[in-house]
């Protein structure tokens, strides 16, 4: 081979490996590039992540039985609830089924609207709570409603502002990720206010 043929051809080996290492910085770099953009992905999600705990109680005083729910965000982003729904040992239920175990002689109640509402970091809501006078509840009936009362569950689906989905419930401290939460006609705590309005005027 010639001096200038062997030269050209040293010079076209170095194109081709100056080629391929440009080839291989460029998808090093995209690799990076991507990886780190899902680490800030994952940071962002993060610092706005919701966590909702869902709380059923129950309040027996000496002039008073009460029950209800509250809604807490203990996360570190606003959860924006989507929608509710009733469970009997883990089935919907429709809200007359609940309706029908409470006490007569309703003595005082308040709700508050779910659907469509934004619960900040550190805030609690009060969903729902029923009160009755003491002396105008049966002990057997009292003791009936209790003894149901665990078997009842509320179902609470959740999503944050970047459209990230959760369900909550109130008998698993758990919540499941969702890939989004389903449009349910009605608020369920709306509704049973309303029901539990026409139950006291009924009285």
């Amino acid at each position: 081979m010639s001096p200038r043929g062997s030269s050209r051809h040293w010079r076209m080996r170095f194109e081709t490996v100056g080629s391929i290492s440009a080839i291989v910085v460029g998808l090093a770099a995209l690799v990076i590039a991507w990886d780190q953009g899902r680490v800030m992905r994952a940071q962002q999600h993060g610092e706005v992540y919701p966590a909702l705990q869902v709380d059923a109680f129950t309040s027996t005083q000496t002039d008073t039985f009460s029950l209800g729910l509250r809604v807490s965000n203990n996360g570190v982003g606003p959860a924006f609830i989507e929608n509710s729904s009733i469970l009997l040992d883990g089935e919907p239920q429709a809200l007359g089924a609940l309706i029908s175990i409470l006490p007569e002689n309703l003595e005082d109640r308040s709700w508050m609207a779910m659907e469509g509402r934004s619960v900040a970091p550190g805030q609690t809501v009060e969903a729902f709570s029923v009160s009755w006078n003491r002396d105008a509840v049966d002990d057997a009936v009292l003791a009936k409603l209790l003894s149901q009362w665990d078997r009842w569950d509320v179902e609470i689906c959740y999503c944050s502002v970047f459209d990230r989905c959760w369900t909550a419930t109130a008998n698993d401290m758990r919540r499941d990720a969702v890939d989004s939460c389903p449009v349910i006609e009605g608020d369920v705590f709306e509704e049973f206010g309303r029901a539990a309005y026409q139950m006291e005027n009924l009285q």
